[in-house]
């Protein structure tokens, strides 16, 4: 079975207003001083489905479990919040599991969506990777639409850690309230993000959106279903 990123409806400002026109007014106007637009890397830019398949794959092998079953446990664990692979290998007493970067493949349409965007905005990346995060952009090709590139590896700092975010607008020279942060993560960018007084987009792809928001803080402006559909209103 290979895993596919679960599809949603498009929402902006969900929890603002009932009437929330995503091309309207209210949405124009919620991102008319927006300078900077920083993007996660992992779900968000980069598919990760065969990584994951790779690592569930992994995990059946060394607990002599169907595969398929291994896959709906860590649905469950992503479905409570909790991130499954590493549930997976604290409850079956696991090694570190291993990440396959030559399984990332960028989505679909994040070259276009970038060559829009870049137009309009100033781009980076606040990401959690491993080191050689600009060889890969470059490797995939996006490189060229990026203007900053934040990764913990090099940085010696983690998401949700504030100080990542608050590198990455001091080196952009950015205000907080004129940044965007996208993101697939509710816990590592839009908590975070918002708490400084960014804007925030959560990119509902990969394990990241099966994500139940429990509390205000972990609401963000908006929730979009893929990358393109940025470009309709940022």
């Amino acid at each position: 079975m290979v895993y596919k990123p679960k599809k949603y409806m498009i929402k902006c400002c969900p929890f603002m207003s009932d009437n929330f026109d995503l091309l309207g007014k209210q949405g124009n106007e919620m991102f008319e001083n927006i300078e900077w637009i920083f993007f996660d890397v992992g779900s968000t830019l980069v598919d990760e489905s065969f990584v994951y398949e790779h690592i569930f794959r992994d995990i059946a092998e060394l607990t002599h479990l169907d595969y398929q079953y291994i896959y709906d446990e860590a649905l469950k664990f992503y479905k409570q919040n909790k991130k499954g692979d590493r549930e997976l290998g604290m409850k079956y007493n696991l090694p570190k599991r291993k990440w396959y970067l030559e399984d990332e493949i960028l989505y679909e349409n994040v070259l276009q969506c970038l060559e829009i965007l870049c137009d309009r905005y100033h781009i980076g990346i606040i990401a959690n990777q491993t080191l050689g995060t600009k060889s890969r952009l470059e490797k995939w090709g996006i490189l060229p639409y990026i203007d900053l590139v934040i990764a913990s590896a090099e940085e010696g700092v983690k998401k949700p850690n504030p100080k990542i975010f608050e590198i990455a607008l001091s080196r952009a020279k950015c205000k907080a309230n004129k940044a965007v942060m996208i993101g697939d993560r509710i816990d590592n960018d839009i908590v975070p993000a918002k708490r400084l007084g960014m804007h925030t987009i959560w990119l509902k792809q990969g394990f990241g959106g099966y994500w139940s928001i429990t509390g205000e803080d972990e609401k963000p402006d908006c929730i979009v279903n893929s990358i393109m559909e940025l470009c309709e209103y940022l």
